[in-house]
């Protein structure tokens, strides 16, 4: 019973409170007594316990009292009451005063020690669930977000600057950036941190769905609403909703999320009862949605109440410079997974990545990684095991690139012209060396 290392009985029948303590020791409880409540509450300043056993009615201060008294200065005290008085007012005004459970005498002692049961399953899943927070709390700790470059610096100092704010976030980028990952970042820094952090995607609920899954509906309201379902905003109460791909969502649906977000109440499907809503909202989209205003696809007054702090995710091409930094942790993470030991890339492939022009962004990156450290045998990932069309899109640098010096841009020169024979071969150094004249130690410097 480690998580109900001290038990208190407080009762004043002396022959109940003294048989129960010796029923609860030869279960493997640790118990302590009191006649009344204020000898509890004595015992209690003086000790530590865990959870306290209690009548309702007693002279010398009551269970009611004794909870109030006790919740002041320790809080963390599980009470469950024992009452002679049979009735649901009672049981309901214990509860109120932060009762755990409630029992009706007479009882047989054995369902106490099931309320007792189910209070440890209820401490462990606590601690449980504590433990989970410290974990996701740590992950989604911004300055564990993967990234030096200065686009990115300006994501962590946004970060910083809207966690402790209650303001609703919009964060806009190409599609593979990141952007829940800064959402949940957001959402783990901010005071709603110990609320709940909902998330749907936008684009993956049909139209006539979407409102059902947002708003919740009632048994009946529609054909197959078989059950209750209190929607995803109900879920998030207290904490955050993240809405993805919200540029999605059509013209009837944004009046009624205007509406929802204007009044910070919600109408579930099928019912006339009003849901008041503390929830603190964060979306993000992929589209030009001042582009989808002009031409009527999105609301103008939905766009300024969602885009109340706007966070701008970088695109790879912004933050080359992060791209070995990525690498590295994406090995580290499919070494865990496969069970393998890659140390790094070689120089050759290091290049290809950091040259290539990202479609899809990290998670492409984070694909391409996956893959090829399926086809790697060794310590190192080669060019060789790069998909080929990586090689197409290598970005040849034009004369508005700037570069420091004449031999910065020959050096450039030289790789690009490489590269562009890489692919007439496939990727294959040997063949690309013999065309070019050149050894294949001499491809790999000037690579």
């Amino acid at each position: 019973m480690e998580v109900l290392n001290r038990i208190l009985i407080v009762d004043d029948d002396t022959i109940f409170r003294e048989s129960l303590v010796a029923v609860l020791h030869k279960r493997g409880y640790e118990c302590e007594q009191a006649g009344d409540g204020q000898q509890a509450y004595e015992m209690i300043k003086q000790n530590s316990y865990d959870v306290v056993v209690t009548d309702l009615e007693m002279p010398r201060k009551g269970g009611l009292e004794l909870m109030d008294a006790v919740n002041v200065f320790a809080p963390h005290i599980n009470f469950i009451v024992i009452t002679a008085y049979a009735t649901m007012e009672s049981a309901i005004v214990a509860l109120r005063h932060g009762a755990f459970d409630y029992i009706v005498k007479p009882f047989k002692f054995e369902s106490l020690i099931i309320k007792l049961d189910k209070l440890v399953q209820h401490k462990l899943l606590v601690q449980e669930n504590a433990r989970l927070r410290r974990e996701v709390n740590l992950q989604y700790d911004f300055t564990n977000i993967i990234g030096q470059a200065d686009a990115m610096k300006k994501v962590f100092k946004m970060i910083q600057l809207v966690a402790e704010s209650d303001s609703n976030v919009m964060i806009t980028g190409r599609s593979g950036t990141g952007k829940e990952l800064v959402a949940r970042a957001v959402h783990y820094n901010s005071p709603r941190r110990n609320g709940p952090f909902v998330t749907l995607n936008c684009s993956a609920v049909p139209d006539n769905l979407i409102e059902s899954e947002l708003f919740g509906y009632k048994r009946g309201a529609f054909t197959g609403a078989t059950q209750e379902n209190p929607g995803l905003f109900q879920q998030a109460q207290r904490g955050t909703i993240f809405l993805d791909e919200i540029g999605e969502v059509s013209p009837n649906f944004q009046m009624k999320l205007l509406r929802a977000i204007e009044q910070k109440e919600i109408y579930p499907l099928g019912t006339t009862k009003v849901v008041k809503l503390d929830v603190r909202i964060i979306t993000a989209t992929n589209k030009n949605l001042e582009k989808e205003i002009a031409e009527k696809r999105f609301r103008e007054d939905l766009y300024y109440r969602l885009n109340v702090v706007n966070i701008v995710m970088p695109g790879l091409s912004e933050r080359q410079g992060d791209i070995p930094l990525l690498v590295n942790h994406f090995i580290q993470k499919f070494n865990k997974a496969m069970g393998k030991n890659v140390q790094g890339m070689t120089n050759e492939a290091m290049h290809i990545l950091q040259q290539a022009q990202w479609r899809g962004e990290v998670r492409e990156l984070e694909n391409v990684i996956e893959r090829a450290m399926i086809f790697t045998d060794g310590e190192w990932i080669s060019d060789d095991v790069l998909p080929q069309y990586l090689f197409e899109r290598i970005r040849i640098p034009t004369p508005d690139d700037s570069f420091s010096s004449l031999d910065e841009a020959t050096k450039q020169f030289q790789r690009n012209y490489i590269i562009g024979a890489m692919k007439k071969f496939n990727g294959h150094r040997g063949k690309t060396a013999r065309y070019l004249s050149i050894s294949e130690p001499t491809l790999y410097r000037r690579m």
